[in-house]
C-alpha cells in the first residue's frame, strides 16, 4: 500500500475505479449494431439510460430520435432523444405519463426500422404502465411494499413485471415488427436480463403464480385489482422462445463483475492484494455484515484465506427488512452491523455504497468504517446497536461524518463493498 494513502482514501479510490469502469461512454460504443435502411428509434429507462443515450448519441452515425427515462437529478443534456426524469423508488405521474409517450415513440415501425433499448437499475419504477384493471396508486402501493418486505431485488422484480403492460416483454412486442437490441447496464446478481429494470424487451421464464407466492411469502399485502390480475392469464408475460422475439437482440454492457475487477486492479496498482469474494452476494443486510466481519477477523487474526495485507472485495444486493422508524440503506446497515461484530479490531476498514449514488432512502451512496468508529461513535453518545434495530445506519454515520455522498454517478452496476486489511 502506499504511504501516502490513507486507507479511507484507498476504499474511496477503489469504489471510483469500479464506478468509472462502468461509465456508459466507456462500456456502450463497442456494442453499437450498424444503422438499418429505415428509422432509429432509441427507448430506454433507469438510472443510467439518460448517460447511455448520451453516449449512443456521441456514437451513432445516422439519424436518431427517441425518449429515455431517468431518476430526477439523473438526466444529462442529450440532442436528439429526449430525457424525461421521473420517481425513483416509488412510481410517480410523471414517469406513467413519459411511458405513454414512449409507447407513442414505437408505434408503426416496420422490419426496415430498428429500436435501441437501453435499461439499466431503476428502469422498474420509471417505466410505468399498470397492467389491465391496475392504477398508478394501485403500482405505487406494490412497491413500495416490495421495498419493505426484505424481498431480494429478483422477486421484487417478478411481481412488478406480472402487474406491468410494458414488462416482461410486452414492450418488444409494441416495438414489431421493428427489431430491437436491447443494451444493459446490470445492477441484478447474476445478470438475468429479466430482471434488469424487469425486463421490458425480453423473454421472461417466471409466472404469475410465482409473483403471487413471493407476495404471500413476504406478506405483502397486494390491491385487490393487482391480486385479481395475477389470478388471471391477463397478467402473464413473454415466455423464452416466443417467435414474436426472433431476430432481437441482447448485449450486456456493464457489470458487477467488471466493475469489481477495476477495483481489484486498482489496490493491486496501489500494491495491495485484491481479493473478490463475488459478484451477487444477497440476504439481510445486517447478516451479511456480520459474515463479512467474520472473514476480516480471520484473516487479521490468522492470516486465513487470505495474508494481510489485502483488500476483499464484493457486489451484488442485499435487502433490509424495514420494521424501523429509519430510512434503511442497505449498504450502511451492513456497515453498521460489521461495526458492531467487529468491536473496534486493529487494522480493519471498510466502505460499502450503491454505485449509483443512492443507497436506500437518502441521497447517499453509502459510508467508511474504521477501528476507531464504535469508540468514536459512543464517545458522541450514540447507540449503535439500538441505532441498527431501528434501521437508522444513516443516522449513525451522518453523525459521524463518516457518510459517503457522491451525487449521481450516472451509471448502476450494484452495491459495491471493500473491505482492507492490514
Amino acid at each position: 500500500m502506499s504511504p501516502t494513502a490513507s486507507p479511507p482514501a484507498l476504499l474511496r479510490s477503489l469504489f471510483d475505479a469500479a464506478v468509472r469502469a462502468s461509465q456508459a461512454a466507456t462500456c456502450l460504443p463497442p456494442h453499437l449494431p450498424p444503422p438499418p435502411r429505415g428509422r432509429t428509434v432509441v427507448i430506454g429507462a433507469g438510472k443510467a439510460s439518460a448517460a447511455m443515450a448520451q453516449a449512443l448519441e456521441a456514437h451513432w452515425p445516422g439519424p436518431l430520435e427517441g425518449l429515455v427515462l431517468t431518476r430526477y437529478g439523473h438526466g444529462v443534456p442529450c440532442r436528439r432523444i429526449e430525457i424525461v426524469e421521473a420517481a425513483h423508488p416509488v412510481p410517480d405521474a410523471a414517469g406513467l405519463q413519459a411511458t405513454a409517450r414512449l409507447l407513442a415513440k414505437v408505434q408503426g415501425l416496420g422490419p426496415d426500422d430498428l429500436v435501441i433499448a437501453l435499461w439499466s437499475g431503476g428502469g422498474s419504477s420509471l417505466l410505468v404502465a399498470p397492467g389491465p384493471g391496475l392504477t398508478l396508486t394501485d403500482k405505487q402501493a406494490v412497491h413500495t411494499a416490495l421495498l419493505r418486505s426484505g424481498a431480494s431485488i429478483s422477486e421484487m422484480n417478478c411481481v412488478r413485471r406480472h402487474l406491468s403492460a410494458v414488462k416482461g416483454g410486452r414492450l418488444a412486442l409494441a416495438c414489431a415488427p421493428a427489431p430491437i437490441v436491447t443494451l444493459l447496464i446490470s445492477d441484478v446478481p447474476g445478470d438475468a436480463p429479466a430482471d434488469i429494470a424487469s425486463g421490458p424487451t425480453v423473454a421472461d421464464a417466471t409466472t404469475c403464480a410465482e409473483a403471487l407466492a413471493i407476495a404471500a411469502r413476504y406478506r405483502v399485502s397486494l390491491p385487490l385489482a393487482a391480486q385479481a390480475l395475477l389470478q388471471s392469464e391477463a397478467g402473464e408475460t413473454v415466455k423464452p422462445g416466443d417467435t414474436r422475439l426472433q431476430g432481437h437482440t441482447v448485449r450486456l454492457i456493464a457489470t458487477p463483475q467488471q466493475a469489481l475487477e477495476a477495483a481489484a486492479a486498482a489496490a493491486r496498482a496501489a500494491g495491495v492484494p485484491a481479493y473478490i469474494l463475488g459478484d451477487s452476494l444477497e440476504g439481510e443486510a445486517r447478516h451479511l455484515g456480520q459474515v463479512l466481519a467474520g472473514i476480516a477477523l480471520q484473516v487479521a487474526r490468522h492470516g486465513q484465506p487470505f495474508l494481510r495485507p489485502c483488500v476483499l472485495l464484493s457486489g451484488g444486493e442485499a435487502s433490509v427488512t424495514l420494521t424501523g422508524d429509519g430510512v434503511g440503506g442497505r449498504n450502511v446497515e451492513t456497515l453498521l452491523s460489521m461495526v458492531l461484530a467487529l468491536r473496534g479490531q486493529p487494522g480493519i476498514h471498510a466502505l460499502a455504497a450503491d454505485t449509483d449514488g443512492v443507497d436506500g432512502g437518502a441521497e447517499i451512496a453509502g459510508a467508511c468504517i474504521g477501528p476507531d468508529t464504535l469508540a468514536r461513535a459512543l464517545a458522541l453518545g450514540l447507540q449503535p446497536r439500538a441505532m441498527l434495530t431501528r434501521q437508522d445506519a444513516h443516522g449513525f454515520f451522518q453523525a459521524l461524518g463518516d457518510s459517503l455522498v457522491t451525487g449521481p454517478t450516472f451509471t448502476n452496476v450494484n452495491d459495491f463493498r471493500a473491505v482492507l486489511v492490514l
